[in-house]
């Protein structure tokens, strides 16, 4: 049985407990949990086994806020981190994103909405609260600015996606493992902006389409 190990971080128990028996509710029997109830903790967590996700709260010993968020990130870039926490404004969604998180969810998110945001995660997709999709769609220039900042693979990975094809058939064609697209996805993700492949793809076809010469009259 192939096995998924959690880091829950947050530093009240019985909110660890309750993330616990919700994560086990949606991951079954192959759920392994480890607490940790610092930034501290947190970070000796990773050392000490593979680390599938992590379930991390903003406000607890050591973290500082999101500062706490970017030096996981330095130090553990290939771990998912889901921030779970009673601070859900826009600024603070969008500034977690930004650092690297794999997506957010409030704690006064219906129990539901945890299933969806972990399995989300788990799959390499980004996650935000429906509040959080409600904004604007950015403008032609931001998303350039955005699409900027995508290394070379991660283009043509997104030009990929864009014409249809699932990650396996996309790993074959650029030689890699789907890991390895799933990671990619969980960036292109987060430098556009987007928290789904169909997102994803609606910016692909608007750079797409910024960039195709008109026809000369």
């Amino acid at each position: 049985m192939n096995r998924t190990n959690v880091v829950i971080a947050d530093d009240h128990p019985m909110v660890r407990q309750a993330l616990g028996e919700a994560l086990s509710g949606v991951l079954g029997g192959g759920l392994r949990v480890t607490e940790a109830g610092s930034l501290s903790a947190a970070r000796v967590a990773p050392q000490t086994c593979d680390i599938d996700l992590m379930l991390l709260d903003l406000n607890m010993p050591g973290m500082e806020g999101a500062l706490g968020l970017a030096a996981l990130r330095a130090d553990f870039p290939a771990v998912p981190i889901l921030v779970v926490s009673a601070i859900d404004d826009s600024a603070t969604i969008r500034q977690v994103v930004e650092l690297g998180a794999s997506g957010f969810l409030p704690k006064s998110a219906p129990l539901s909405a945890i299933g969806e945001a972990v399995r989300a995660v788990l799959a390499g997709d980004l996650w935000l609260p429906i509040s959080a999709e409600d904004r604007p769609a950015a403008p032609d220039e931001e998303i350039a600015s955005r699409a900027a900042e995508l290394t070379p693979q991660q283009r043509r990975v997104l030009d990929l996606l864009s014409e249809g094809k699932f990650n396996k058939q996309i790993a074959f064609e650029l030689k890699v493992t789907e890991a390895t697209i799933k990671a990619h996805l969980s960036q292109i993700f987060r430098k556009l902006g987007v928290r789904s492949r169909t997102q994803a793809v609606i910016v692909a076809r608007r750079l797409n389409a910024a960039v195709t010469p008109r026809p000369a009259r």
